[in-house]
């Protein structure tokens, strides 16, 4: 009985930690007075199966993504692909941010760089690299892949190569608007 208490703090005593430094446990959900965005992909519709172009087991290329115009006062675009379905909790599989306010769509096959032509900076994924890496779930059930888009007031500020949490951190406050496309994907 004693070792489980002691668990149960080290438990409580490290989640209170990661509150207190501000470390980002979920995603940032957006408020009631938040825009929406129309987020669509030509290579698969809301909820339908991704294409095997934009996987592990084929090309692993980035889907095309269009979206609507942004509110008046987007300084700049950002994008956050995850699979909140994965084993070991949500997995990143692609952050780009700094995107031009002005851009309204990504083409397909966007290259593994850290800054883009369009000054656009690609962070970390959970597989270690930078840029897009599509979904890759083991065997057996489907998973949900969420792409969400964020027009900020701001540009994040960040270096390229930055993680999920440096992220998080940076446009917190800063949403003026989000868009979602969920894809599914299984093995």
């Amino acid at each position: 009985m004693r070792l489980g208490g002691s668990f149960r703090w080290l438990w409580l005593a490290s989640l209170s930690l990661l509150w207190a430094c501000g470390v980002p446990t979920s995603t940032p959900s957006p408020s009631p007075l938040t825009a929406q965005l129309a987020l669509t992909s030509s290579a698969f519709t809301p909820g339908a199966t991704i294409p095997v172009e934009h996987t592990c087991d084929g090309a692993d290329r980035s889907p095309p993504l269009a979206w609507s115009e942004p509110p008046p006062g987007t300084a700049s675009l950002a994008l956050l692909v995850e699979d909140p379905d994965a084993p070991g909790g949500t997995f990143i599989h692609w952050l780009l941010y700094e995107l031009p306010a002005h851009t309204r769509s990504v083409a397909a096959g966007i290259p593994p760089l850290d800054t883009l032509p369009d000054g656009a900076r690609q962070g970390r994924n959970d597989f270690g690299t930078l840029g897009y890496r599509g979904p890759c779930p083991p065997p057996g059930r489907s998973h949900r892949y969420v792409f969400r888009l964020y027009a900020l007031d701001r540009p994040t500020g960040l270096a390229p190569g930055a993680t999920r949490d440096q992220f998080l951190r940076a446009i917190e406050g800063h949403i003026l608007a989000t868009g979602e496309l969920v894809g599914i994907y299984g093995r």
